[in-house]
């Protein structure tokens, strides 16, 4: 599975942007796709994904105070990941990453087989 991340960029505090995570290659081979990220000096980060074996999403605890929500174009095998009310806290390379089975936690990197190049997020205040 290869994975392309896009959508990155500068963005204004209090805006949004969404990011998408193409598959390609042997899509049938993940069973889920999920979002982290890195900030400047920073541990990576869990956000959430789905699993696209059945479509359910799940996220991190904190799902970034509820301001990113995670969906997918299933004809299009792509996943999105919304930001909303931007902070400059939010800065950070973006990644995504699928996993090949079923994890007993998807909130480490370590479940994820394949991971997409990633996406720089600027936002300025």
């Amino acid at each position: 599975v290869q994975l392309q991340a896009s959508g990155g960029g500068l963005v204004q505090a209090g805006g949004s942007l969404r990011l998408s995570c193409a598959a390609s290659g042997q899509t049938s081979s993940a069973y889920a796709v999920g979002w982290f990220r890195q900030g400047p000096g920073k541990q990576r980060e869990f956000i959430g994904g789905i699993r696209w074996a059945d479509g359910r999403p799940y996220y991190g605890e904190s799902v970034m105070e509820g301001r990113f929500t995670i969906s997918r174009d299933n004809a299009k095998n792509t996943e999105y990941l919304q930001m909303d009310r931007m902070t400059p806290e939010d800065t950070a390379v973006y990644y995504c990453a699928a996993a090949a089975v079923l994890r007993s936690k998807w909130s480490i990197d370590t479940a994820y087989d394949y991971w997409g190049q990633g996406t720089q997020v600027t936002v300025s205040s």
